[in-house]
């Protein structure tokens, strides 16, 4: 089948939806043909970490985000294996070929894998058909193994503890997110696993795995290892560069964007967790949350109908695990200075990080839901700053 469009999105995450109705912002007639991998139209990603596990009012009827109301023609379950930018063209494993006028290339990232291959009793957590699978196995008494202490790891180790499952968590931190937070911080969070009845080893990686009938074997490097009925992987993601590498596009970790979400190719572009571009205060990066997803991919649409606008965003992150929860902007490592405003230590505050000059990289509100735009601006300076000058500050 050869059929064409005026805008095609390959990929079938949020990017694509919001993408979809940046579009319609601007075209409400254009022809808009996404073509994605994942099993799912696309779907509110956030809540299959979060909100479908601990909200009983967030029911999985709420996670489609309704692509198709744009009117939209949306594949499922299909990989584009060509891009001919000379025709103007893709094709897919289902032997199609597409024409487009302009191309959004939003193909999201891939989990990072070990040996072991996934199956029903090895998640590597990124999609709704993996929650699917993980709520399946999530039975009260089920012990469930979450390698990985980062945002995924934590979220899905929480989610599974409050429902019931018996969970330990493997982490290779001394502490339970000890690369993020000072260690004030880190403990209190380390301690909110430890109340909820999670078991936690610290200090190790997963060797190895194994899989037999209906139990799972992990060998972690210190030598010991670890029986579980089920385990979880949350160790971050690569970017699907390869089809715009086929294409000859740069890529740079990422594909890499100017500030009109650009590629070389004037009629390609790329959004959300595969994009590399030029953050107007941050400076060049890629970023895999949600508000950028969101806020790229609308612009990215609007951009590729006609608007002239380039994108200025600077996005933010959060997580929410247990009663806590946190926004934050900019870089969030322990391997900068770190300077803290609490108004309770480990419970409600500011954490700022700043590099070898002095100079403020990242901002951590911790409980706190105000000042997210304040601290944006304070990003905007390279100018030196003090613990007086901070402390206060927001």
């Amino acid at each position: 089948m050869v059929s064409e469009y005026d805008y095609i999105i390959v990929g079938g995450g949020m990017v694509a939806d919001n993408a979809a109705k940046g579009i319609r912002e601007q075209d409400p007639e254009g022809s808009i043909l996404v073509v994605g991998n994942d099993v799912d139209a696309p779907y509110t990603r956030p809540a299959l970490s979060k909100k479908l596990w601990t909200d009983e009012e967030f029911t999985t009827d709420k996670v489609p985000l309704g692509t198709e109301e744009t009117g939209a023609m949306v594949v499922t379950g299909t990989t584009v294996t060509g891009l001919d930018r000379d025709a103007h063209t893709i094709t897919t494993d289902a032997g199609d070929t597409h024409t487009y006028r302009s191309l959004l290339l939003a193909t999201g990232a891939s989990p990072t894998q070990l040996d072991l291959p996934p199956s029903e009793r090895v998640v590597y957590f990124r999609t709704f058909a993996d929650y699917r699978r993980l709520r399946a196995l999530a039975s009260e008494g089920t012990h469930v193994a979450v390698v990985g202490g980062g945002y995924i790891g934590t979220e899905i180790a929480a989610a599974l503890s409050q429902n019931g499952v018996t969970v330990t968590l493997v982490t290779s931190d001394d502490v339970v997110g000890g690369h993020m937070f000072p260690e004030t911080l880190a403990r209190e969070f380390h301690r909110s696993f430890v109340d909820h009845d999670v078991t936690v080893r610290t200090g190790v990686k997963v060797s190895s795995g194994q899989q037999s009938g209906s139990s799972v074997t992990l060998t972690l490097d210190d030598g010991s290892t670890l029986d579980a009925d089920a385990v979880v992987f949350g160790l971050g993601v690569k970017p699907n560069v390869e089809l715009a590498e086929q294409a000859g596009l740069e890529v740079d970790n990422g594909i890499v964007v100017d500030e009109h979400l650009r590629t070389a190719d004037p009629d390609v572009y790329a959004a959300g967790d595969v994009a590399n571009y030029a953050d107007a205060i941050l400076g060049r990066r890629r970023i895999e949350h949600v508000d950028n997803a969101n806020e790229m991919g609308k612009t990215a649409g609007r951009i590729m109908a006609g608007s002239t606008d380039p994108y200025t965003y600077t996005p933010y992150f959060y997580s929410d695990v247990y009663d806590n929860g946190y926004q934050a902007v900019g870089t969030m490592s322990t391997e900068l200075t770190t300077v803290e405003d609490w108004k309770t230590p480990g419970k409600e505050g500011v954490v700022y990080y700043l590099d070898e000059n002095s100079v403020l990289r990242g901002v951590l509100m911790w409980n706190v839901w105000e000042g997210l735009d304040e601290a944006k601006e304070m990003l905007k300076s390279d100018a030196p700053r003090s613990r007086e000058d901070l402390v206060g500050a927001l």
